[in-house]
């Protein structure tokens, strides 16, 4: 109590413009102030009840809606146990009247996909495109397809099927080699082939899906005659024309085959050239050999139709020998002859000998080549592994390639070496035979003389 009277005075006399002078002031003044505080007391008090009421006002309207959304969940509940059963039940009736459906769905989802994998790499598609985009959302429903789309799916089996064996001629969008795209005419044979402009087509859904594509390498040029000769043809007409059963891949394959000049490039590498260097002068003295011997065999023949002896020519040049020497015995003449015979022996087989050389060297070139393939095919395998074969089909290619150059190079200089040193005998042969009468008849002439002596 006390410290309310001193809190009032405190409020009294420090409140700003107030100020006592008598007793009677002072008493009105805290008079004044008590009023106050009772009168804010009460309006606390009223706010409080008020508050008070508020909240149980508020606590009894939660609690009733507490009981209402209890009662609502026993309701829902009540409701899900009873749809559960429900929905149990329609589960099994379904299943009961679908019965053979769900299969007739599974074969038709798979049918739908392997027909759409068909049709997009049909070359039919060029013809017709986007007839198999109803196929792709049928291949992935889930829902059962209607009997419209049965239909439908049979007619596009049915189409491929006929177009398949049809000769069809149509204007389609094609990607030439240069790269440009223009429309042309096309000629389809079924499935296998296209045509346009005499050259060959490829329907590549791993490049493109929407056109045809020209191959950046054709086929042999009787392939392109008759792929003209088909373009040219008149409707109803009947021309013969080669076809790729396998759907292209022969085709794509001619593309990928090297020719036998890139593989010398690319695999043969600088053995292979060398092989090649060998094999070319190996040819040229080959052909330079046998100018000679035919030519010297040709002068050897007009000699032994003349009995004078001619020196531009070997068995002249022995003859001459003889006529040289008449009178000499016939041991004498027999080493002169000899002695000419070897100096005719030495130009006839010049050559040869260097033949034989090239033709022992050019398979150890090739071996080179292989051993030089070999080792970089292991170093491949060293750094690598073997998870990837195409990275070793180049070492590989390399072994293969230089030992069929130094084959190649090889048989056909054995061969001709064979023929020519045969041919070089053959005069050496005629000039032994020759010398070899010479020499007989001057012995049988000496032995006529002294029989006639004695």
């Amino acid at each position: 109590m006390i410290l309310r009277v001193a809190l009032v005075f405190f409020v009294i006399f420090s409140a700003p413009g107030v100020c006592a002078q008598t007793l009677d002031e002072l008493e009105q003044l805290v008079r004044e102030a008590a009023r106050s505080e009772a009168q804010i007391n009460q309006e606390r008090e009223a706010r409080f009840v008020q508050a008070r009421n508020s909240q149980q006002q508020l606590l009894a309207e939660a609690r009733e809606e507490l009981a209402a959304e209890n009662a609502r969940s026993e309701r829902l509940r009540d409701a899900y146990d009873s749809n559960e059963r429900d929905l149990a039940e329609l589960e099994t009736t379904l299943d009961e009247r679908m019965g053979n459906l769900g299969e007739l769905f599974g074969v038709v989802r798979q049918s739908a996909g392997e027909v759409q994998s068909v049709l997009e790499d049909s070359m039919v598609s060029a013809q017709m495109p986007g007839r198999e985009a109803f196929l792709s959302s049928l291949a992935q429903r889930r829902a059962l397809p209607t009997v419209q789309e049965l239909r439908q799916l049979w007619s596009a089996m049915v189409t491929e099927i006929a177009q398949s064996g049809k000769v069809a001629r149509f204007n389609a969008p094609v990607e030439l080699a240069s790269g440009e795209r223009r429309d042309q005419e096309v000629v389809r044979v079924g499935v296998f082939n296209a045509v346009s402009d005499g050259r060959f087509l490829d329907w590549d859904t791993n490049k493109s899906g929407d056109h045809l594509i020209e191959l950046a390498r054709q086929p042999a040029d009787r392939f392109r005659t008759l792929a003209a000769d088909l373009q040219q043809a008149a409707p109803g007409g009947a021309v013969p024309m080669a076809v790729d059963f396998t759907r292209g891949q022969i085709l794509r394959a001619v593309v990928r085959t090297k020719t036998p000049m890139e593989r010398i490039r690319q695999d043969g590498g600088p053995v292979g050239y060398v092989i090649i260097g060998i094999g070319i002068l190996g040819l040229l003295i080959c052909l330079w050999k046998a100018f000679v011997l035919y030519t010297t065999g040709g002068k050897i023949a007009r000699q032994l139709k003349n009995a004078e002896p001619d020196k531009a020519n070997p068995l002249g040049r022995v003859m001459a020998v003889f006529a040289a020497n008449p009178d000499s015995d016939v041991e004498t003449l027999e080493l002169k002859l000899d002695e000419a015979i070897l100096r005719e022996t030495a130009p006839i087989e010049t050559g040869l000998g260097f033949i034989k050389v090239l033709y022992v060297v050019a398979p150890l070139l090739g071996l080179l080549g292989t051993v030089v393939g070999m080792i970089e095919t292991f170093q491949l395998i060293t750094l690598f592994g073997t998870g990837d074969p195409r990275m070793m089909a180049g070492g590989i290619s390399t072994a293969l390639v230089t030992t069929v150059l130094g084959l190649v190079v090889a048989i056909p200089l054995t061969l001709l070496h064979s023929f020519l040193q045969g041919r070089a005998r053959s005069l050496i042969q005629v000039l032994e035979e020759q010398a070899a009468g010479i020499v007989a008849r001057l012995a049988e002439r000496n032995s006529g003389t002294t029989s006639g002596n004695a």
